[in-house]
């Protein structure tokens, strides 16, 4: 009898159990008493995401999900968006629902319904439908079954948005999943059924509506929603940027990599450099301008932007200098700790304020300052050449937290002119399955990281938690304090990067935490047909991170 049992060991308490092969991880969930603060809405078997349902027949090794995790709030998300495409299958047939983007802490949707708009009443309608199929408790059923079936599933269908997607997939077996009567695929886990989804909201938000979402403190209350029009024009105008060249599905990007890259990449960068002029012009007009402040998130191609700015501010007839905030840390023994007790470099008390502005200070009144060089292998500061600001000079200050008011607080507001940049992107999978921001950044940061800094994958990876919380408290707060915007993202960006990712995330082992993390990245990149390394320009903000660069960093 022993040979039919098997052995789980659960990670979440440290206790391990025998039990029957076939034993469901729901069961095995019961068995093992495992205690939570939200709920259960998944499993990682041996690093792994699985559903609960899904039996074990060999000794595995298990982490319950739970829905306050990263990895949580995305399986509960994407399972609130098949609850809603099930709705709105339900209530208007035949509208085509899209999920845009993540923005006001929760996601931008787009709805037609005979080409037109959705009203407030049809909203309304929706949503009393999505409430009924949570008390209906119905199950996402998972279906496993050979690619080329699912393709032509999908295309019989007609979802072909779906088919032409899995194209792209090289495994002989693929999944979908089944709600009702309804089948769609979606890139990540789902939860269980319905009935996990209790704590959603929609309402309406500029063309089109809000997908409001649980708190990542507290999953019974929504996330506040944050105002952000200069974040949603932004978005709006990469939409039409995408539209310019055809773009808005993985499967239009493929197309393009074959068939016409050179011109969508020269297109691409021509936009960004139309966008920099722009700024430029901007920044020159408001006369009164002495220091560009120019902030974002880690990985936004902050530095190229700076550098790319300082040359069209140059055209323009006026000399820029730079100033890197990274050379104001301080030294690590007067570094704030962050909640866990470790060094807080992502808090803008990291840096030696007082001498920052008594320095921007003397500049403006026209004096010569010697600015500090933060060596960042001996973890001291030293000293740089002389500097002065002179007429018809600007002064470009890089650096997380150049829109934060507290970080200049003794310069005029009249005298700076702010400039907020990040990678947002609005190409997705398909119309259900978005590609977050985030993860544009979280692959740039992972190859500069190898490339630059002998820094692997999983370090990276492990390391990105930590980022995230110290941007949504030092950075995200102040973007639309920002004077302009510049979306970083390039729409040939995964098609750059996938050659280089690929083979530094197939380092990161499979006993590592970092492990599904980095397994869904690969997948993300498993849709994208890489274009070659050569084609893209020394002055592409991407060379930042991939090398090879025009400017030097």
């Amino acid at each position: 009898m022993q040979n039919h049992r098997i052995k789980i060991i659960c990670k979440n308490n440290g206790q391990s159990i025998t039990a029957p092969i076939g034993t469901t991880l729901n069961e095995a969930l019961l068995l093992l008493q495992v205690q939570t603060k939200s709920p259960i809405v998944g499993a990682l078997v041996n690093n792994k995401p699985t559903c609960l349902h899904m039996g074990l027949y060999k000794n595995k090794t298990i982490e319950f999900i739970e829905q306050n995790t990263s990895i949580g709030k995305r399986i509960y998300v994407r399972s609130l968006v098949f609850l809603l495409h099930k709705a709105i299958e339900d209530t208007y047939p035949g509208a085509r629902f899209r999920v845009e983007y993540a923005i006001s802490n929760g996601y931008y949707c787009t709805i037609e319904i005979d080409k037109q708009r959705i009203s407030m009443e049809q909203l309304k309608t929706i949503k009393e439908r999505a409430l009924q199929l949570v008390a209906e408790d119905l199950e996402f059923e998972l279906f496993y079954q050979p690619r080329k079936q699912t393709i032509d599933s999908f295309s019989n269908q007609n979802k072909h948005g779906v088919s032409n997607l899995l194209q792209y997939k090289k495994s002989y077996y693929t999944y979908h999943y089944r709600l009702g009567n309804l089948d769609d695929y979606y890139a990540d886990l789902l939860v269980p059924s319905t009935k996990y989804l209790t704590t959603f909201d929609i309402c309406p938000y500029f063309d089109g509506f809000l997908l409001r979402v649980p708190k990542k403190t507290d999953h019974t209350q929504l996330e506040d929603i944050v105002q952000q029009r200069k974040t949603y024009e932004i978005y709006k105008e990469h939409v039409n940027w995408c539209n310019i060249i055809g773009m808005k599905n993985i499967t239009d990007l493929n197309a393009l990599t074959k068939e016409k890259r050179s011109t969508y990449i020269k297109v691409s960068e021509a936009l960004h450099e139309k966008k920099i002029a722009k700024i430029a012009e901007q920044i020159i007009e408001k006369k009164t301008a002495r220091i560009v402040l120019l902030a974002g998130p880690s990985s936004s191609g902050k530095t190229t932007t700076s550098k790319r700015l300082s040359v069209q501010l140059a055209a323009s007839g006026v000399r820029p200098l730079t100033l890197s905030l990274d050379n104001y840390y301080l030294t690590h023994d007067k570094t704030p700790l962050d909640e866990f007790g470790e060094l807080d470099f992502e808090s803008l008390y990291a840096l030696d304020l007082p001498l920052l502005n008594q320095q921007l200070q003397q500049l403006i009144a026209g004096e010569t300052i010697t600015p500090p060089i933060f060596n960042f292998k001996t973890e001291q500061r030293e000293w740089g050449k002389p500097m002065q600001l002179k007429e018809n000079e600007i002064l470009v200050i890089e650096g997380i937290h150049g829109l934060n008011p507290e970080l200049t607080a003794s310069i005029s507001d009249d005298l700076k002119f702010k400039v907020y940049a990040s990678a947002l992107t609005a190409l997705s999978l398909n119309d259900h399955n978005w590609i977050s921001a985030s993860d544009t950044r979280l692959l740039r940061r992972i190859i500069r990281d190898y490339k630059y800094r002998n820094y692997p994958a999983d370090k990276t990876i492990e390391r990105w938690p930590s980022v995230r919380r110290g941007e949504d408290k030092w950075i995200f707060p102040y973007q639309e304090n920002a004077d302009a915007m510049f979306n970083s993202s390039l729409l040939f960006e995964l098609a750059s990067i996938k050659r280089q990712a690929e083979p530094i995330l197939n380092e990161v082992p499979e006993d590592s935490d970092s492990y599904p993390e980095a397994c869904r990245l690969l997948q993300l990149l498993e849709f994208v047909v890489a274009i070659p390394y050569g084609e893209i320009p020394q002055t592409s903000l991407l060379r930042e991170f991939l090398g090879g660069s025009g400017f030097h960093y």
